[in-house]
């Protein structure tokens, strides 16, 4: 997916997915976040997640990672946090062309559901989503879902056990924990 690059609305760190979310719902922006994971900002690792967004309900999701797109880039993006973000202003009709990709859309409540675990942010999206966009689905079901589909995929999971293991030498090379010498 290749997006023109809008008018930076926000540049920041955050911890919560949710807030950031609920702004864009509230501002009702039209344009796109770039999520920059901390396995990106920490361990070098590649790809971010682009969730776009049109009056502030999210459209679409892509992670440019691994190249999955919808509710598997939703997935990718479910990691733990923080994560640098990078929020654009864009005009619709720009959006428009990308928008229209069956395969790169989302239900407005599952970005609130599983990058934030907030039900009731995902219940006030849905209530401002077109009729025509909103899916059916069990309150709670999508979660566990997600967890689930997180649990199942083995590849994911070695990946982050990796890079938690090279994250936790490097801090203990750092700090001198990797010596056979006594600390004074």
């Amino acid at each position: 997916m290749n997006l023109p690059q809008g008018r930076l609305h926000r540049r920041r760190v955050v911890s919560d997915l949710g807030a950031l979310l609920e702004d864009v719902l509230e501002d009702e922006l039209t344009g796109y976040v770039r999520l920059h994971s901390q396995e990106v900002l920490l361990l070098d690792a590649e790809g971010v997640g682009v969730l776009t967004f049109e009056n502030g309900v999210p459209v679409l999701a892509y992670h440019t990672g691994s190249g999955r797109s919808g509710e598997d880039a939703l997935s990718d993006m479910a990691v733990v946090g923080p994560f640098r973000i990078e929020l654009y202003e864009l005009d619709i009709t720009v959006l428009a062309d990308a928008q229209d990709d069956p395969t790169l859309r989302i239900e407005p409540g599952l970005p609130a559901e599983r990058l934030a675990g907030d039900v009731e942010l995902a219940q006030r999206t849905r209530s401002r989503a077109p009729t025509e966009r909103v899916g059916v689905s069990d309150e709670g079901t999508d979660k566990l879902d997600a967890v689930e589909a997180f649990l199942d995929d083995e590849e994911r999971i070695s990946d982050i056990r990796d890079a938690a293991r090279r994250e936790a030498q490097t801090r203990a090379s750092d700090w001198g924990f990797d010596t056979d010498e006594p600390n004074p």
